[in-house]
Formats: C-alpha cells, structure tokens, sequence
C-alpha cells in the first residue's frame, strides 16, 4: 500500500542529528553575541523571492546556480542564495525612517545549485552582517574588526585565520593604468578573482580573445600579485591621483592596527569578490594553512539601495557560513565537549514509587530544570545507565525508606558522591546545584 520511504537526503542537503545540531547551535549563539556586542540588530526575511531581484544585481556566477521556478501564481521565483538583495529592499521600504547608521544582521538559510566539494553544499546557514548609511573608512574597518571578533569568539588566533584586504577602486585605478579598457574591467574582475583557482594561460587566452592585448593580461597578472601596502602604495604613487585611491584601504588597515587586530590583516588585490555589486574595500577571510574554502568574504556596496529601491545609502557588510567554519572547529578540536541534555534524572525504586517520581519531576521542570524520568519501571542500575547516556549531572533516588523519613537521596554524577536532602528542599537544592 505504501512505496518505501527514500533513505537519503538530496545532494547537497543536511540533516542535523542531535549532535550536529548542538554545534550548530553553538555557532549561532556565538554569532549572535559578538554581533550584539557591535550593536546590530537582528532581521530576517522571506526564503523564496522574485527572481528578478537576483538576476541583474547578483552576478553570472550566482544566477546560474539559482534554485528557480514559477509557482502556481505564475510568478518567477527563486529560493534566496544570498541576503544583501532582500536586504538592500527592505531597507529602501523603510530608509527615512531608520536611524543611521543602520546595524543589522541575519542568520539566514541559503540555497545554490552548485558542484559539491569541500565546505561547499548546495544549502548552508550564513551571518550576514551590514552597516548601511557610513561612507568613511571607519565603517569598513568596524565590519572586518567584527568578522574577526567572530573568529577570535571562536578561539582562533592570527596564527590560525587571517582576513586578505582589497579594494576593487585600487584595483580600477591600476588596471586603468595598465591599459585594461573600462568596458574589459568587468571581465578583468572576473579573471582576478579566479586567478587562483583556474590556469593562467586559460585566464589570458580569454582575456585576449576579449581584446585585452597580451602585455596587458602580463600587468594584469602583476597587479593581482601585489602584497602588503607598501607595495600597493608603490605602485599606486607611478599613477597620477594614485595615492588618493589608496587611501581608503590605508585607512582600514591604520584602524584595524589601532584596535589591535592587524596580525590578522593581509593586503592582497588578488581579492576581488565574485558578485557584480562590490565597489570599495572587499575582504576575505581564510584559516590560515590556506587548507578550506573561505571561510567570510564581503565589502562595500554602495551603489545597491539606490538600484533596488532608488534610496542612495552608503553601505557595506559581510556572510560567514556555517559549513566551512564547522569544519575548521573541528579540525582545530574547538567544538564544544558535549552538553548535558538534562540536569537531574530522577529513578524511582519500587513501583509505589512512581508517583513521587511523577510529581518531584514536574516540580523540577516548573522550577526550569531540565528533567527527565524513565517511562516504565526499570531496575535503578538500568535506569541510572540511561542518566549516564543523557551526561545528566545529578540524579535523585526515590524509595520506599526514603519516603519514610521524608528525604530523596541525591547524587551527584560528577563527583560520585550522594547525599540526603529533605522532600520539601530538594528543587531549591536541585537548582543550586545544576548552577555550580
């Protein structure tokens, strides 16, 4: 009568056990804090939109992994791959009304249609954090310094992430200069931005049938190598106004420095961000063997309000996913030990115990315990094993002699010692324990 139940989840989708899901809980407490601690604000919007809110502000890469379709109203839709959009929408409905500068984050669900491999699966979780309505250099520098307040929340330090710094106007102004064509800088962009991933000899054949010369792919490549502000400035000081453009990024990195966070800072203009909206400073940040995905990316985009919603706000912020940053936790052993999922077992002796058991536990969880009771009779040994596989610290006893003497007998699984505690006392003990 019924068909077998397909046994797996599709490609590229999660299921999170009660383990899985207790790490995950565990990053989104963390984001959520040091989020808190900058002052954002959390949003969240709808998972499925109007494909066109993606098709032309997003960039080729991301439309061509979209999850789209026209539902039953005839409307072209897609589920959501990133948040700025719906983002930058939401705060156009709402600009004059909102104080600046506005701080907000999510904690969204993201869908792409993409090739599986390390850290990338076709749906993840992702901080998204955006400071709308700040046009200095100081905006930038508050956004990066919370990407890496994240990580250090985490337990890592520059040894182990490190954020590589770019800016694309610096990146304009020496492609420019180099003789890249401002209808190639597009495609420049894109060459740059894959440069460590694709072969260069590929990277330049296309560039050059674009009609990009061949010494000018050869100052292209030179340019995308440049490391360390020093050499930034350096080539930036053989253009005129040159030093004007690097400003901002000199900046950044004079305020990152003042916070204490420059050990984490690279200037690297191989970084250029892959979505077509970026204008200024973008960033990415790595763990530091250079092993996993990135792990963050993201930068200025101050031209998105105005063409989504016509409001011309300055803006900038950041995604971190879940996935490649899960597994970095656990290649460094900084996920959490297990967590108990109660704090007191109770077990009762005898079957004319069981009402007390009843009673006492419903007590417990009105006080906001976590507790938890066998739901059948059980020998005490077999019912204190199930406390055990719960990690539960304490665990009251109850029977017929103790009821006598009106006491329950607490034990604590932790130190391995047990003790009587009187009827009437024993939530207020209880309680007092599971906080020490």
């Amino acid at each position: 009568m019924f068909s077998r139940m397909q046994t797996k989840a599709l490609p590229g989708f999660r299921e999170f056990y009660p383990a899985d899901l207790a790490l995950r809980t565990h990053i989104f407490q963390t984001w959520r804090t040091v989020a808190t601690r900058y002052g954002f604000e959390e949003y969240d919007g709808p998972p499925l939109e109007p494909l066109d809110l993606y098709a032309a502000k997003s960039g080729d890469e991301i439309v061509g992994q979209l999850y789209a379709f026209r539902d039953k109203g005839g409307r072209d839709v897609a589920m959501r791959p990133e948040m700025t959009p719906t983002l930058a929408r939401m705060v156009a409905a709402r600009a004059n009304g909102l104080k600046k500068p506005i701080r907000w984050f999510a904690i969204p669900q993201l869908f792409r249609y993409e090739r599986q491999q390390r850290g990338r699966l076709r749906e993840h979780f992702q901080l998204n954090c955006d400071l709308i309505g700040e046009p200095g250099p100081l905006g930038d520098a508050e956004i990066i310094a919370l990407a890496l307040d994240v990580m250090r929340a985490f337990g890592f330090g520059p040894a182990e992430v490190r954020v590589r710094l770019s800016d694309r106007r610096i990146l304009q102004a020496l492609l420019l200069g180099a003789g890249v064509a401002e209808s190639q800088l597009a495609a420049a962009y894109q060459a740059v931005d894959k440069i460590e991933r694709s072969d260069r000899v590929g990277l330049a054949a296309l560039l050059q049938a674009g009609g990009m010369a061949p010494e000018v792919t050869d100052r292209l490549f030179e340019i995308a190598g440049l490391r360390g502000m020093a050499a930034v400035d350096a080539a930036l000081g053989r253009l005129p106004d040159g030093e004007a453009a690097g400003t901002p990024l000199r900046r950044v990195v004079e305020a990152l420095d003042a916070m204490g966070l420059g050990e984490f800072v690279e200037v690297d203009l191989s970084i250029v961000r892959g979505l077509a909206y970026y204008t200024g400073t973008v960033f990415e940040l790595f763990d530091a063997g250079r092993t996993l995905r990135a792990i963050c990316g993201g930068g200025r985009y101050d031209g998105l309000l105005e063409a989504l919603g016509g409001v011309a706000l300055p803006a900038l912020g950041f995604g971190m996913g879940d996935v490649v940053l899960a597994e970095l936790l656990r290649e460094r052993g900084l996920v959490p030990a297990d967590v108990s999922t109660i704090d007191v077992f109770f077990a009762a002796v005898t079957e004319e115990d069981w009402p007390f058991v009843l009673a006492l536990a419903h007590e417990a969880r009105d006080a906001g315990l976590r507790a938890e009771y066998a739901l059948g009779a059980q020998p005490v040994g077999k019912q204190l094993k199930l406390a055990d596989a719960r990690s539960a610290r304490l665990a009251v006893v109850i029977g017929p002699d103790d009821r006598a003497r009106g006491e329950v007998m607490v034990k604590d699984l932790a130190e391995k010692r047990q003790e009587a505690v009187a009827r009437d006392q024993v939530v207020g003990h209880l309680s007092r324990m599971a906080r020490m």
